[in-house]
């Protein structure tokens, strides 16, 4: 069936343009926690990426727009080959991902033959392909406490997360030297002036941030995790030590409480993820107007991709 294009709608328009288009092409719009507001203001589902590939996999919807970065996009279509599935901004990348290039970590993987590989999915579906075994900031502790003792691991791409999950498991660790910018750049002299301020506010951080910070940290856990400690603590404000656009949801779970976001460094805005912000409402108009960018991927890939991931979710139940 051909749908007619619609004219570019005015700004206030855009929600309703934007549903009347995703029942018309069948639909689902996935909004990952960091994405602005607006957007996830219009998502079917909002959460962790993992979580949003299995949500959408389970829809009867034929067309998934996935307002997060790239690999999210792949990892859906990984799940659901079947589906057509639409990036609004192409070019919203992730610097963790592209830090690990296939090429570079199939010779990592080489040096170290004895070595499981575990990848965190926050990286590329051809390095999805190169690995033994997925997992996610959430689960990457279990799933590492169930391999083998006597086996080595290797683990890719987040160094911080790796450190993390190192101390937690009490297994070595073989790291690959990636890390996210957004996480890298969180200011301690901004945390600990917050903390000042807010003597009685929980502090809340995700396990990509660097160690020293996470010293710091009261709870530690994933983006979901961290917006279920917020609406089960007693605490009445927390300091939140992860990508800011989480702050949406937390303000709407448990409105009746503050959150404060820790700056980077110099008081700079940069805590925001520059590639997730390429979403905007009007390319999620124009990406269901014209289904596209649509991502590919190609099928032996894709098989080698989805063995992992299969595997986790295997490990996990």
């Amino acid at each position: 069936m051909v749908f007619a294009a619609i004219q570019n709608p005015p700004a206030a328009d855009l929600p309703g343009a934007i549903a009347a288009l995703k029942h018309q092409r069948k639909a689902v719009i996935l909004a990952h926690y960091y994405q602005e507001p607006e957007i996830q203001d219009v998502a079917d589902f909002i959460g962790d990426s993992l979580e949003l590939s299995r949500q959408a996999a389970a829809t009867d919807a034929e067309v998934i727009v996935f307002c997060g970065v790239h690999f999210m996009a792949e990892t859906a279509k990984i799940l659901s080959p079947q589906k057509t599935v639409l990036l609004p901004d192409l070019e919203a990348g992730c610097s963790l991902a592209d830090a690990c290039p296939a090429e570079a970590f199939a010779a990592f993987r080489a040096e170290h033959p004895d070595h499981i590989a575990v990848s965190y999915i926050n990286c590329s579906a051809a390095v999805k392909a190169l690995s033994d075994l997925i997992c996610t900031s959430s689960n990457a502790v279990d799933l590492v406490n169930q391999l083998p003792a006597d086996r080595p691991i290797l683990f890719a791409p987040d160094q911080n997360l790796g450190r993390w999950v190192q101390r937690q498991s009490g297994r070595a660790l073989t790291l690959w030297p990636g890390s996210c910018i957004v996480h890298e750049t969180f200011s301690e002299q901004a945390l600990l002036q917050l903390k000042l301020e807010h003597p009685d506010a929980e502090v809340l951080a995700h396990p990509e941030c660097q160690q020293h910070l996470l010293d710091l940290a009261d709870f530690i856990g994933s983006t979901s995790k961290l917006l279920h400690r917020a609406e089960a603590s007693p605490a009445e404000s927390f300091i939140v030590l992860t990508e800011p656009g989480i702050l949406h949801q937390m303000g709407k779970a448990v409105p009746h409480k503050a959150f404060y976001a820790v700056p980077g460094s110099d008081g700079c805005s940069c805590n925001a993820c520059p590639y997730m912000r390429l979403n905007t409402l009007e390319k999620v108009w124009r990406c269901l107007d014209t289904m596209a960018p649509a991502i590919e991927l190609d099928e032996t890939i894709r098989l080698r991709a989805l063995a992992p991931i299969q595997k986790m979710l295997e490990m996990s139940r």
